[in-house]
C-alpha cells in the first residue's frame, strides 16, 4: 500500500547519505543545472571516493562482494558516515550467509532473565535481536505498559514489539513526549538488525507489516537511520506519575543472539527519581 523495499539494501542506505551532501560540502560548484533529486550524483560522488561510476553502481546494485576494505573505508570517509553507519555499510556489502533464514523466535538468554529477576528498584526490559519485548520486571511494566494485559514476566502480547508498538499502538504516543524521536530511534534500531541478520524471516516480516501499516515508519524507514540506542534520555507523560525523565541504558548480550536489556534510571535527586521510589514502594507493598 505505501511502498515497496529496495531491491539491494545496499543501494538504498548509499543513495540516503550521497542525499545528505551537497555539492558545496566537498567543493564543487553547484552548477546551473536544475536536480532532480538532493545530493551528490553517482557522477560526482565516485571519483571524490577514488572508484569509478561504472564499479560504484555496481556496488549501489549489490553487485560486488568482493569490494576492499580500502573501498568502503574511501565511501565511508566521503560520505562522513560515524562508526555505526560505518559498521552498517560493511554489513550491507559482506552480509553473512550463513544466518537462518529459519532463526525462529528469540529464548531469552539465561544471564539476560536473571539480570531483569534481580533488579527490583529500577524498570529493566529485555529485548530481542528484533527489538521484541522478551522479559520486563514489574516496575517496567507499570511505567511502560500500564494499558496493558500482559503483567506476568514473560508473557508474549500481540503488541509486544518495540517498533511496532511505536507506530501501531496508540498508547506510545501518549507515552513518549518525543514520540517522534522515538520513533526514529526505533526504526534505526531495526535497520541496523536487519543488516545484522539479513536472512532472518521475522525481521523481514516485521519491516514488511510495518511498511503495510503505516506512512510514517515508511517516511522514516526510507531515510536510514541507523543506531543502537546504547544510552537515551526521553520524557515520558504517565498517567499516574506524570511526567518523568529517564535514562536507559541499553547493555548488548556479547554473543550473537542480538539480545539486550534495557535499565533505566533517573538523575539522582531529581523530581523523576522521587516518582520512580514512590511507584516502586506502591509494587512492593502490593505484592
Amino acid at each position: 500500500m505505501v511502498g515497496v523495499p529496495s531491491a539491494s539494501p545496499i543501494g538504498a542506505f548509499l543513495r540516503s547519505r550521497r542525499a545528505r551532501l551537497r555539492p558545496g560540502d566537498v567543493g564543487l560548484g553547484e552548477g546551473v543545472r536544475r536536480r532532480r533529486v538532493p545530493g551528490l550524483r553517482r557522477e560526482e560522488f565516485a571519483p571524490l571516493a577514488g572508484v569509478s561510476v561504472g564499479y560504484y553502481t555496481r556496488l549501489e546494485q549489490g553487485q560486488t562482494p568482493n569490494v576492499s576494505d580500502a573501498v568502503l573505508d574511501a565511501i565511508a570517509r566521503t560520505l562522513r558516515l560515524d562508526e555505526e553507519e560505518r559498521a552498517h555499510l560493511y554489513r550491507l556489502a559482506r552480509p553473512d550467509r550463513r544466518a537462518s533464514p529459519d532463526t525462529g523466535p528469540d529464548r531469552l538468554l539465561p544471564g539476560l532473565r536473571a539480570v531483569v529477576d534481580s533488579i527490583v528498584d529500577l524498570p529493566v526490559l529485555a529485548v530481542g535481536r528484533a527489538a521484541d519485548y522478551l522479559a520486563w520486571n514489574r516496575l517496567a511494566h507499570a511505567l511502560f505498559a500500564w494499558n496493558q494485559d500482559f503483567a506476568a514476566a514473560g508473557r508474549r502480547d500481540p503488541m509486544a514489539n518495540i517498533v511496532r508498538q511505536d507506530f501501531l499502538d496508540p498508547m506510545a504516543r501518549e507515552l513518549h513526549v518525543d514520540w517522534r524521536q522515538k520513533a526514529v530511534d526505533g526504526v534505526a534500531y531495526l535497520q541496523v538488525a536487519a543488516g545484522r541478520y539479513p536472512r532472518d524471516r521475522a525481521i523481514a516480516a516485521l519491516i514488511a507489516e510495518l511498511r503495510e501499516a503505516s506512512g510514517e515508519f515508511v517516511e522514516i524507514w526510507e531515510t536510514h537511520p541507523i543506531g543502537t540506542c546504547a544510552t537515551t534520555t526521553r520524557r515520558y507523560r504517565h498517567p499516574a506519575l506524570g511526567e518523568l525523565t529517564l535514562t536507559a541504558e541499553f547493555l548488548r548480550s556479547r554473543d550473537d543472539a542480538g539480545q539486550g536489556v534495557s535499565i533505566f534510571s533517573a538523575a539522582p535527586g531529581s523530581e523523576s527519581e522521587a516518582k520512580l521510589r514512590r511507584l516502586a514502594a506502591e509494587l512492593a507493598q502490593a505484592s
